[in-house]
């Protein structure tokens, strides 16, 4: 059993072989990594065929093709994926693709927007580099209950 390149830990045969063969992903996550791995394996027909109408457009057949097969391609890291809208019709996924390209290591990092149109997910656009929400910490006064848990005011405790 050969594994899939998308990083699932799956075989190819059972995880993005049927997609690529036309079968419809079931989730954008799924289509993510199919896409991923369509640049693995230079499919570039199945990268143009995932597409969005309003996405088509702007691709490249040409430079996709020179990028995909001039690339070796490390791994793929998927940081998380969501349905955006209620229907399901909807999704981001985020993720990296961590690659060599002319003697150069490069990490792709998007967080993808995704849309079901007759039962099947297309690629519509992504944000490169997207930001993260700042973490936010709660402030805690001199005098509070220590967050430890203790039952000691933070000052006698953790802010001493």
């Amino acid at each position: 059993m050969t594994l899939c390149p998308c990083g699932s830990g799956r075989g190819y045969d059972e995880c993005c072989a049927p997609l690529l063969a036309g079968a419809a992903a079931a989730t954008p996550e799924a289509l993510m990594r199919s896409r991923y791995t369509a640049f693995v394996r230079h499919d570039i027909g199945y990268l143009e065929r995932t597409l969005a109408p309003e996405s088509a457009g702007d691709f490249d057949r040409a430079e996709t093709e020179t990028w995909a097969k001039e690339a070796q391609w490390q791994r793929l890291e998927v940081r998380g994926a969501a349905l955006a809208e209620e229907n399901g019709s909807r999704g981001t996924v985020e993720f990296v693709a961590h690659y060599r390209f002319r003697g150069k290591t490069f990490a792709h990092h998007e967080l993808g927007v995704f849309r079901k149109e007759d039962g099947r997910w297309l690629y519509v656009d992504g944000e490169i580099n997207p930001k993260t929400a700042p973490r936010a910490a709660a402030k805690v006064g001199r005098n509070d209950p220590c967050p430890c848990g203790s039952g000691k005011k933070y000052k006698k405790c953790c802010g001493a």
